[in-house]
């Protein structure tokens, strides 16, 4: 099947938003890649944390939380929690001024592993994610959830769009788009869908300059029920 123009998809959103105007506030800024690699390590813990905590859970109230558990976990240091014993991690799984959640807390012990690990190996998480190719991004997700903890499905790619690398986010409204208009038939957990996936997305940044993160909003926008 052809793949449908940017434009059009372009013009379809602005009509549903309200014109180019309200369409443009609702679209995403992503971070170059020098600008990425000024986040520390501990930083980006935190957010990759935070996202874990938010997947399935009320935002709000792990907003709220959250200056709880950068005292808990020492700022996300990734050595620091390192050196935290399994009573420890244990305390603050059961601590009600955090969540009760022990498998979540686990993957805050897990991922400092993961990060100090590709530290070694490339200087910093925030070096490694900061020069990963756009074009490639969706193997990047797949590092994160192979290498990680808790961060398949769209918890990797969030947090990557949280701390503002360029993404574009498989929501139902994108993942309905792309399967309606038969660019991907494949599952996407798999590789095939992934790949189909990325294959779109490249084509419309190319034909419009646009970052991921924007084609996907924009995507977004212009079908479904507007999840942004």
């Amino acid at each position: 099947m052809k793949i449908e123009s940017f434009a059009s998809i372009y013009q379809r959103a602005a009509e549903r938003k309200g014109g180019v105007d309200a369409l443009e506030a609702l679209l995403p800024q992503s971070l170059t890649a020098d600008e990425y690699q000024e986040y520390s390590d501990d930083r980006l813990l935190s957010a990759m944390s935070k996202q874990i905590f938010q997947s399935g859970f009320v935002w709000k109230v792990v907003d709220a939380k959250w200056p709880a558990y950068e005292a808990a976990f020492f700022g996300f240091d990734p050595l620091k929690i390192l050196l935290m014993s399994p009573e420890q991690l244990n305390a603050r799984a059961s601590d009600p001024a955090l969540i009760r959640h022990g498998k979540k807390t686990q993957a805050i012990y897990d991922n400092a592993l993961m990060i100090k690990d590709i530290a070694a190996e490339h200087g910093s998480l925030a070096r490694y994610i900061g020069l990963w190719p756009g074009e490639e991004i969706t193997s990047l997700w797949q590092v994160l959830k192979k290498r990680g903890t808790r961060l398949g499905g769209n918890t990797g790619p969030y947090f990557l769009r949280a701390t503002g690398k360029d993404t574009f986010l498989l929501t139902s409204d994108v993942e309905g788009y792309l399967r309606a208009t038969g660019l991907v038939d494949a599952g996407m957990a798999t590789q095939k869908g992934l790949t189909q996936a990325q294959a779109a997305f490249n084509h419309w940044q190319a034909e419009s300059g646009r970052t991921l993160a924007q084609i996907s909003r924009i995507i977004a926008c212009g079908v479904g029920d507007n999840r942004i």
